[in-house]
């Protein structure tokens, strides 16, 4: 199947033989990541064009590119619907997605033990294997279709670990997190059962050259005071990356999972910048995958937004490998198709904006930059000496050194403190016995197989002619068998929104019937949100609930938004839809007006002082018309609607541009229809080009009322140049 933009992805295509799909490739890619000239520009961190793409809406200006940054960009998806995941990922990777982080496929990094049902727990759930297969056959799909190749990522974690990892492995799976120190101090799971699993999930992953992403950023995610357990997050990151590193797993593929331990109004960059510089510098042979800041999040677009490009320069001034996104989703609990989009041209806006920044400012190296990165790692290497003279570990973490929100080595005792001896899976694991022997691929530790020839020593699996790393016909494919909800089901309910003319709104899945609604009540927050669910209760809406609210003044006024769902289908076969008007390219503009010249007369119509817009269309500072050569008289504001056609007769013009923004009474459709009936009267109707523009009008209404044509809002020169040129070769036609 090939992808074809003007058309959607075919869900149960995807579906179909999957038990007989192989992934067409095995672990991470990077960008490549080399300067480029796009549009006349240069950028230097920067990697090539999409093959496919949706630019962003200033590039509508600047010939439509879509300069990629270097750096691996993240879209995290995770609807709980792995279908409509599938759409997203489409739409994510369009957008520059090169990885996609599906957390919580089958919540495995909540798995307190193997379960039933399986074999031998690998797959977690029956449909956790049907939905990594799905997705990953559908992002070779989405790769094909953009051009580059996609990282698919999820979590190694969980006391099913080592199940998971196999299964990645099997199932083309690009990356992951992996973290012996999540799984302990977050799901209390035992601390040498966590890290004995870790020792075979990471030893696994470097088989498959998967990348591996740790959790440190967890504990300035839970801690009170966030911004004080920086030297705590080194500790943390050097501990996981070395141990990763003797398990096999090769430095470029250990990323550092870095996030801003603050947010604004704190003083953001002075708190963040000394730290990520001090992370760069202790760990510059890793990866470093930086993070956005959820603690701090709320539900408020705006200052996500503003967080997240604090966040972008902080990587650029320290040159993040993997650039991850932020959304208001957290703060919502949907997961949201636009806020995710919104993130992604965020990220990629705002890294090409500061492109090559390095090379224009300096962090210093000395001051307070560099006192505080220096204090950071001074207190990181303090506290890991203190873990040593503990006893390791195990006994630091049973002394609730982690997560304690005292600034090291301040404490306040509040660290997480877990057992030795206790948590999940305590007292699981078994040493080996002497002739213990697993016939399998990539396996930690002491494996007795010598005793069968020096061969298999590091090809244990030889001994049973492959596992399933090298015989993938050895998988066990297990389908859905729940009958009650299954990806068929919802397809089937769907279905009506896939093949048909009908359409919903939607948020989170097809058809959700999910809308948003922005009100502003000059009242309290506390009572404008109960009047803002009244007033979604008479729009009919159902499902209503408050997404935000936030206080403009006390008394004065609060905005709030709503959620909701309506309860009627769209068929768009009974829409009316303008036909939109073709856009010439500006060579094929300048060519024609260079042969043939064009006068036009312009202004604003009957009372009408509004200037801003036309004069933007006219003159060549906005890439007006004026831009392609076409001569133009500005007759002002306030024309007389008789003057525009005597001004056009005198000029000996071919056009006439006529701004007409007032609408009460309808002024605007009489204005249009004196134009037209003026310049009828006096028998220049058919030599003149007319057009009428202003938000309120439409090709419709100019047409209606006898206007050759109408431009509204988003109008550009260029627009009204190509219709120019259109008519006017239709005219010198019909003149013939």
């Amino acid at each position: 199947m090939k992808l074809k933009p003007n058309e959607k992805l075919d869900i149960r295509h995807i579906l179909d033989d999957l038990e007989n799909y192989r992934p067409e490739k095995r672990g991470w890619t990077w960008r490549k990541a080399q300067p480029i000239n796009l549009g006349g520009f240069e950028y230097k961190q920067a990697s090539p064009s999409l093959d496919k793409f949706v630019p962003l809406q200033a590039a509508n200006y600047l010939g439509g590119i879509d300069p990629q940054p270097d750096a691996v960009i993240t879209a995290e998806i995770a609807s709980g619907r792995f279908e409509d995941d599938i759409r997203r990922m489409r739409m994510a990777a369009y957008h520059g997605a090169d990885h996609i982080m599906v957390i919580r496929t089958a919540g495995q990094s909540h798995f307190d033990g193997l379960l039933e049902g399986t074999p031998q727990g690998v797959g977690g759930i029956p449909i956790t294997r049907k939905q990594l297969r799905a997705q990953r056959k559908a992002l070779d799909y989405i790769e094909e279709e953009v051009g580059r190749p996609i990282n698919y990522h999820s979590y190694v974690s969980g006391v099913a670990g080592p199940e998971i990892a196999v299964l990645f492995t099997e199932e083309g799976v690009n990356g992951a997190h992996q973290d012996p120190q999540y799984n302990i101090l977050y799901r209390n799971i035992n601390m040498i059962r966590s890290f004995v699993d870790a020792a075979e999930s990471k030893k696994v992953m470097a088989y498959a050259n998967i990348a591996q992403i740790d959790g440190a950023h967890n504990a300035n995610a839970t801690a009170r005071d966030a911004w004080k357990v920086m030297p705590e997050l080194l500790v943390q990151h050097a501990i996981n990356s070395v141990f990763s590193e003797k398990t096999g797993i090769k430095p470029e593929n250990i990323c550092l999972s870095s996030v801003p331990p603050a947010a604004p109004p704190s003083p953001d960059l002075k708190l963040n910048l000394p730290y990520a510089v001090a992370l760069r510098e202790f760990f510059d042979k890793y990866k470093i995958r930086a993070q956005m800041n959820t603690k701090y999040m709320d539900s408020s677009t705006r200052e996500a937004t503003v967080t997240h490009v604090l966040n972008l320069m902080i990587s650029r001034l320290t040159s993040a490998d993997i650039q991850s996104t932020i959304t208001p989703d957290e703060g919502r609990n949907v997961p949201w198709h636009i806020y995710n989009i919104e993130a992604l041209d965020t990220t990629k806006q705002a890294m090409i904006g500061m492109d090559d920044l390095l090379s224009m400012v300096d962090i210093k190296n000395e001051g307070y930059i560099y006192d505080k990165k220096r204090e950071i790692q001074e207190r990181a290497i303090l506290m890991m000496e203190e873990i040593i003279e503990l006893g390791g570990y195990y006994e630091a973490v049973e002394a609730g050194m982690f997560v304690d929100s005292g600034e090291y080595p301040e404490r306040n005792g509040d660290g997480i403190s877990r057992e030795i001896n206790g948590g999940i899976g305590a007292g699981s694991v078994i040493r080996r016995d002497k002739d213990y022997m697993a016939p399998v691929t990539a396996h930690f530790g002491y494996n007795n197989v010598k005793q069968y020839g020096s061969e298999f020593v590091d090809n244990p699996a030889k001994l049973i002619d492959g596992c399933t790393f090298e015989k993938p016909e050895m998988i066990q494919f297990i389908d859905e068998l729940d009958e009650s909800d299954n990806v068929y089901l919802r397809l089937d309910e769907s279905e009506k929104y896939r093949n048909s003319n009908l359409v919903k709104p939607e948020v989170e899945w097809l058809g959700d019937g999910v809308v948003t609604v922005d009100l502003f009540f000059p009242i309290s927050r506390k009572v404008a949100k109960e009047a803002a669910i009244e007033a979604g209760k008479r729009m009919n809406l159902t499902d209503i609930e408050v997404i935000h609210s936030e206080v403009l003044h006390p008394s004065e006024g609060s905005r709030v938004q709503i959620k909701g769902r309506v309860n009627f289908d769209i068929d768009v076969s009974k829409l009316t839809i303008p036909r939109e008007l073709d856009t010439l390219s500006e060579d094929e503009i300048f060519d024609y007006v260079k042969k043939h010249p064009i006068k036009v007369v312009a202004g604003t119509g009957g009372n009408d002082e509004h200037s801003v817009g036309i004069r933007e269309v006219l003159d060549i500072k906005h890439g007006g018309v004026e831009k392609y050569g076409i001569k133009y008289t500005y007759l002002g504001t306030s024309v007389p609607i008789d003057k525009f056609v005597d001004a056009a007769i005198e000029m000996d013009a071919d056009v006439i541009m006529m701004s007409t923004i007032i609408s009460h009474d309808d002024v605007h459709y009489k204005n249009m229809r004196k134009l037209h009936d003026y310049a009828v009267e006096k028998g220049v109707r058919d030599k003149l080009i007319l057009i009428a523009g202003g938000t309120q009008v439409t090709p419709e209404i100019a047409m209606k009322n006898k206007i050759d044509q109408g431009f509204g809002r988003g109008t550009t020169g260029r627009h009204i140049a190509s219709f120019i040129v259109d008519k006017h070769k239709e005219m010198i036609r019909r003149a013939r």
